[in-house]
């Protein structure tokens, strides 16, 4: 019989849970108790001959990074943007880091217009499937509608950009992967990059098949945040991509071409995911009494704070009771929030409708002014709405205040 690379992976893994149960006197854990299956550690859909071209007729790259901590620290990027020096020799290189710590797939699509897509990248590298599992906790619709709406707002603005995706893992998720099933955040990104001809690079199944075969070990990858070990697999799987796909200055003097470029957009897997994200503009926003557009006083106020977002003024409130309004048109509607200690919880209608309520704490709030996107509304009739937005006398029990400090109000 005769198995995929993903369903020796599955067997292998599966039969090492029913060792180590069994040892216990336990039950095995059953690989296939749900239909998922896990993907490859590589799987390549199409092709990156569009940037290939642009890097070589033109001298010049253009190559974004977007993600959590994992792609905003000095890990796995460094050393693809390394690879990609070494491939294209000849090509000036402009690259752009547009990973923030703790951010989710919604605060990357809400935010990709200002940091990504205006700098017109070739070439994109996309990471969220982490912070997706824990931090956001999303759903499995939820991690689509933040994944899809980066693919298909990058490919809408700028049809010949080439797209990788690349899964990382933490704990729970090599568990869940050890256990033959696939996690949520990746199996909705995984549906994504098949919809649009992704190719994904699946960092979690490689590192446990290698921890399967005895190369390697937790420890050794690195945590969460892994140590350069860790990087280096991840970096050589979109190695392994390049390798595929002939992704270098020579594979395009060899005569390697392509004379159909067409790349037809798909339907959206999901209408209402976040293709249209982006943040709004101050004349959309109706100040009331309590609100002010101010930087904080960081150092009077407890809990640490990012440098990265200092010197700048955020549309800030402390006092129940206060309230501003918003117009926006889309389908969507919410927060970009510094969520501190005194984080508290805001009311909110929309178009004069019944009030609703959002909690901006989050469990990483207790020592941290932590950043996160709070998706009010979704799934709204797409056209103009208007959003009364006010500070509720009630807070997270966990919560110190009742504070509200929004980075950018945003919309798709």
């Amino acid at each position: 019989m005769n198995l995929s690379r993903s369903g020796r992976i599955a067997c292998c893994l599966a039969a090492l849970v029913w060792s180590a149960v069994t040892c216990r006197g336990q039950a095995p854990v059953s690989a296939s108790r749900h239909s998922d299956t896990l993907p490859d550690s590589v799987t390549v859909r199409g092709d990156l001959y569009r940037s290939r071209q642009a890097f070589t007729a033109t001298g010049k790259g253009r190559v974004a990074f977007i993600g959590g901590s994992i792609t905003e620290m000095d890990g796995y990027r460094p050393m693809v943007t390394e690879n990609l020096a070494t491939r294209f020799p000849e090509t000036e290189f402009e690259f752009t880091n547009a990973g923030i710590a703790s951010t989710c797939s919604h605060t990357g699509a809400f935010r990709l217009p200002t940091d990504v897509l205006s700098v017109k990248p070739q070439l994109l590298f996309v990471e969220f499937a982490v912070n997706d599992d824990q931090d956001a906790g999303h759903s499995y619709d939820d991690a689509v509608r933040g994944m899809e709406g980066i693919i298909r707002a990058a490919r809408t603005s700028l049809p010949d950009v080439d797209i990788v995706i690349t899964h990382f893992v933490n704990p729970s998720m090599l568990q869940t992967v050890q256990e033959g099933e696939v996690p949520t955040s990746i199996r909705a990104h995984e549906a994504v990059a098949e919809h649009y001809g992704i190719s994904t690079c699946n960092v979690a199944v490689e590192l446990a098949q290698r921890i399967a075969a005895g190369k390697t070990t937790w420890a050794i990858y690195g945590g969460t945040h892994p140590k350069p070990a860790g990087n280096r697999i991840a970096a050589d799987l979109i190695e392994d991509v390049f390798q595929q796909t002939k992704f270098s200055a020579d594979d395009a003097k060899s005569g390697n071409r392509r004379r159909d470029l067409s790349r037809p957009l798909p339907p959206p897997i999901d209408p209402s995911s976040f293709d249209r994200g982006r943040f709004l503009g101050r004349d959309a926003i109706t100040m009331g009494t309590g609100w002010s557009y101010v930087e904080p006083t960081w150092k009077d106020i407890a809990g640490s704070f990012r440098q990265r977002f200092a010197g700048r003024p955020l549309t800030v409130a402390t006092v129940p009771g206060a309230e501003l309004e918003v117009a926006f048109s889309g389908t969507a509607v919410g927060l970009f929030v510094l969520a501190g200690p005194d984080a508290g919880v805001v009311e909110f209608s929309i178009d004069d409708g019944d009030w609703q309520a959002a909690d901006l704490f989050h469990r990483f709030s207790k020592g941290l002014h932590y950043p996160r996107t709070v998706v009010l509304k979704s799934g709204l009739d797409d056209g103009p709405h208007r959003l009364k937005l006010r500070v509720s006398k009630k807070k997270n029990e966990a919560s110190q205040g009742n504070a509200a400090r929004v980075l950018e109000f945003v919309a798709s």
